[in-house]
């Protein structure tokens, strides 16, 4: 038992629950501590890649090295032509509550590098989903402007859902490059190229950057956490103590 008096107030507590409270604190404060360190991670993640967007852009050639996580968002050219006769629509997607695909089409490059997926961006949904949209387009050959970014991911993915269909324009719900490539019979890039929205033959553009949880969230959720070890310290407190009636 850990007993002590001061100006009129006596404290008392078991050794037990002063470990418990100071364990408790510590893990709270820990907490706190690192949600701040993940919001700083975030804040430094996101200038990196808005620095990222407003860079010059990388010309793609066969001496360009692309890893799509550093190179994540940054504007990029191109020169190739379409391959219109396998173009693919990501289905499941939404656009202003309303629904739709995602038009990526094969892009060759004149360099004979792996095919690229160029995201066309968002067409909405037809009278019937028997009936696929017209989604053509030239086969000339010309330069693409883009930015470089992973393949579209869904919130929940479904058994079976990267398997395209027999026919194309074939319906997927989850990009896998691997199937697309043997089904194509040609190597495809691992990240896709959204096609910038000053491009001609495009749909409905609004690339964002993708953030799961923002900096001030945690920032948030840190205050959070030191709040409830602030309250921990006032309710050990507050339970621990007494006054002394002196006679």
């Amino acid at each position: 038992m850990i007993k002590f008096s001061m100006r009129g107030i006596e404290f008392r507590c078991s050794l037990l629950a002063l470990s418990g409270y100071l364990l408790l604190f510590g893990l709270l404060c820990g907490l706190g501590v690192w949600q701040l360190g993940r919001g700083e991670q975030k804040s430094v993640l996101l200038a990196q890649q808005q620095d990222a967007v407003n860079a010059e852009a990388l010309d793609l050639t066969p001496q360009t090295g692309i890893d799509k996580d550093v190179l994540r968002y940054r504007p990029v050219l191109v020169t190739g032509h379409y391959d219109i006769n396998h173009q693919v629509l990501i289905d499941n997607q939404t656009l202003n509550g309303k629904p739709g695909y995602l038009v990526l089409t094969p892009f060759l490059p004149d360099s004979g590098q792996p095919g690229i997926l160029v995201n066309r961006g968002w067409i909405p949904l037809g009278a019937s989903r028997e009936v696929l949209p017209d989604i053509g387009i030239s086969t000339v050959t010309q330069q693409v402007r883009g930015r470089i970014n992973r393949f579209p991911e869904p919130g929940l993915k479904l058994k079976g859902a990267e398997i395209p269909g027999e026919t194309w324009p074939v319906r997927v719900q989850v990009i896998d490059g691997q199937l697309l490539a043997d089904r194509l019979g040609y190597a495809l890039a691992d990240y896709q190229i959204e096609l910038d929205s000053a491009q001609p033959d495009g749909y409905q553009r609004q690339w964002k950057i993708a953030v799961a949880i923002p900096p001030e969230k945690h920032r948030a959720y840190a205050v959070q956490w030191f709040g409830l070890a602030l309250t921990l310290t006032a309710l050990f407190i507050w339970i621990s103590s007494r006054k002394i009636h002196r006679g």
